[in-house]
């Protein structure tokens, strides 16, 4: 195989190298192509574009494959917690026994966050949402963590932010939450484990004794470990441009959950929920809408079908489908909604169009399906999925800042006006 592509313009030669990454991606280093031709390369939104080298995540989409650090996502989601998985994301390893009881107990000493951060939280209207008050959250904690704007603080103090941010977010999440409801916020408790204090700070009153049930809090380990992180995604791309100004962690972070809370990236798992809710106030009739999805004239689109990625399947589908028909099954959840979206998978699932087409259910189904039938609001859904990615996220601006990446800047071409003389404004 040629190491270079040979590009021939303007009567000259132009060699450019040939990256190949370790499962064999191939790639074309364009990186001094402006400078020895002076032309850049034309790509919107980034499709064909590599914007670095990344050891984090092995995605391929044609194969239905999905790796974090060489581990199988199947894999991960059967014998880890979420915290050994952000563990590995963010220092490369699974963790020892030690390593991982240390993680736990730094991460159990941070979880309080400053009580001013409830002024904060009080001066949103309930009807805020919970992704634009989460977003603020996080950024206002570089104003009480002040060194963390320091791009050039001990590699100790970083790791501390980390921590901060992982122990954080779970409180703010469901604090957000609490805002939206109107109810009284509920501190952490470090005697339960990371999912079990989130869902008892969701959930829990005050005024009475509330039990974590085991099977919600292993659903919802599944699904933070699924979200944890998808290779250069939008919101992914988001943290490590921000960061690559030196930016603080948290205010990467707050960026990529802006970036995530658009409905073509993390808010497709509240549109399932609409477009359920939209069948059933049209008498729930799924064939009706099985045919106008097929139907091209049709601007109808069933979502959480198919993924932009994945070709043929979405592996983290049929992981989480198990644990959303636990869910429904523990449960005993009676609800209109939902026994759409059932029927509707069934359909699916045997009908050739989808079949032909790799038009199957991911993970934003199933997804939303689970977060319908534990109760949380639909737009709490794309803040359960900030949840999940925040390790994802830590590790891409970690890995973006210790390769010393520059700052990101990309080009375009230009096609507005030439060079036009200036009219004083009595003349116009």
């Amino acid at each position: 195989m040629a190491k270079k592509v040979e590009l021939h313009y303007n009567g000259k030669k132009y060699d450019l190298p040939i990256v190949k990454g370790t499962e064999n991606e191939i790639a074309v280093d364009i990186s001094k192509l402006r400078q020895e031709a002076a032309i850049i390369t034309l790509d919107k939104g980034f499709k064909n574009t590599g914007s670095t080298e990344s050891a984090i995540t092995f995605l391929d989409g044609e194969k239905g494959i999905l790796r974090y650090r060489g581990y199988a996502i199947e894999e991960l989601a059967e014998k880890s917690t979420f915290l050994e998985v952000a563990f590995l994301l963010i220092y490369g390893n699974l963790p020892t026994t030690e390593e991982l009881d240390k993680f736990k107990n730094d991460i159990s000493k941070h979880t309080l966050v400053h009580e001013d951060v409830k002024a904060i939280l009080d001066g949103f209207p309930s009807k805020s949402h919970p992704m634009g008050v989460l977003s603020s959250l996080v950024s206002s904690l570089t104003a009480f963590y002040p060194k963390s704007l320091d791009p050039n603080r001990s590699a100790e103090e970083v790791n501390g932010t980390i921590i901060r941010s992982i122990a954080k977010l779970p409180t703010l999440a469901a604090w957000s939450f609490k805002n939206r409801m109107r109810q009284p916020v509920i501190y952490p408790d470090n005697t339960l484990d990371y999912c079990e204090n989130f869902i008892r700070m969701m959930f829990s009153l005050p005024t009475i004794y509330f039990e974590v049930n085991p099977v919600i809090a292993s659903a919802l380990n599944k699904l933070l470990i699924l979200h944890a992180d998808h290779e250069q995604n939008c919101s992914a791309s988001t943290v490590r441009i921000v960061g690559s100004s030196h930016a603080s962690l948290y205010a990467s972070i707050s960026a990529g959950i802006a970036a995530l809370w658009g409905p073509l990236h993390g808010g497709a798992n509240q549109a399932v929920i609409e477009m359920l809710e939209q069948i059933k106030e049209d008498d729930g009739d799924v064939n009706k809408y099985i045919e106008k999805a097929k139907d091209k004239s049709d601007s109808f689109r069933l979502m959480g079908f198919g993924h932009r990625v994945y070709k043929n399947f979405d592996p983290r589908a049929k992981i989480i489908k198990k644990a959303a028909d636990d869910v429904l099954e523990q449960l005993g959840v009676e609800d209109p909604i939902l026994e759409i979206a059932l029927r509707l998978e069934k359909v699916a699932l045997k009908d050739e169009y989808f079949k032909a087409r790799g038009l199957y259910p991911n993970v934003d189904f199933y997804s939303g399906i689970i977060y319908r039938a534990l109760g949380i609001p639909t737009d709490m859904f794309t803040v359960m999925f900030a949840l999940g990615r925040l390790p994802g996220w830590i590790a891409q601006w970690k890995e973006m800042r210790e390769n010393h990446e520059p700052i990101g800047r990309p080009r375009q071409v230009y096609i507005g006006e030439n060079e036009r003389k200036y009219v004083p404004i009595k003349n116009r």
